[in-house]
């Protein structure tokens, strides 16, 4: 049974369901129905997917400073009525307007990064396999023979394991 998606504003059930495709990165947001009315989702042409994801006023607030970046140019109007940014700088200028923003996007503001399974096995594989070869070198430096037997098995079933991954089935 699919579990119900909340509204991305108010946490109620979603009912409305809007995927956009913007420079190939895919954005969804799950809306209620009371949420899609207020947002204007009943016409297209009336919404932009970052006010939706926003939970910042899209107007400045009165009394607000009006924040420049120095490095663009970009005021924080700009940002409030496009949601973009104008270089890497307006990260930081913008920081109190950005964060919250990105809080609500995903879960937390730091990019963790994402490194597929398959790749990460592979460094770790190859990690050991640098491990044992040093290994290896060291115990036929010391004259050490049965180690570096075992060391040179090991690295055999590394390889061959590896080749096996590799290989076509």
């Amino acid at each position: 049974m699919a579990e119900n998606l909340k509204c991305s504003i108010c946490d109620q059930e979603a009912t409305v369901h809007l995927t956009q495709i913007v420079n190939n990165k895919i954005h969804k947001v799950d809306l209620c129905e009371s949420c899609a009315q207020k947002k204007g989702v009943t016409d297209p042409e009336g919404f932009s997917l970052a006010d939706l994801m926003s939970k910042t006023p899209l107007t400045p607030v009165s009394g607000e400073a009006q924040l420049v970046c120095q490095s663009c140019g970009q005021e924080s109007a700009d940002f409030r009525r496009t949601g973009r940014l104008g270089c890497s700088a307006c990260y930081e200028v913008f920081r109190s307007l950005v964060f919250p923003v990105l809080e609500d996007m995903h879960a937390g503001t730091a990019h963790q990064g994402k490194v597929p399974t398959d790749a990460l096995s592979r460094q770790s594989s190859q990690m050991q396999l640098k491990n044992l070869m040093d290994s290896l070198a060291r115990a036929v430096a010391e004259e050490a023979y049965e180690d570096a037997a075992k060391f040179r098995d090991q690295i055999k079933v590394i390889k061959e394991t590896e080749e096996l991954e590799v290989s076509p089935k």
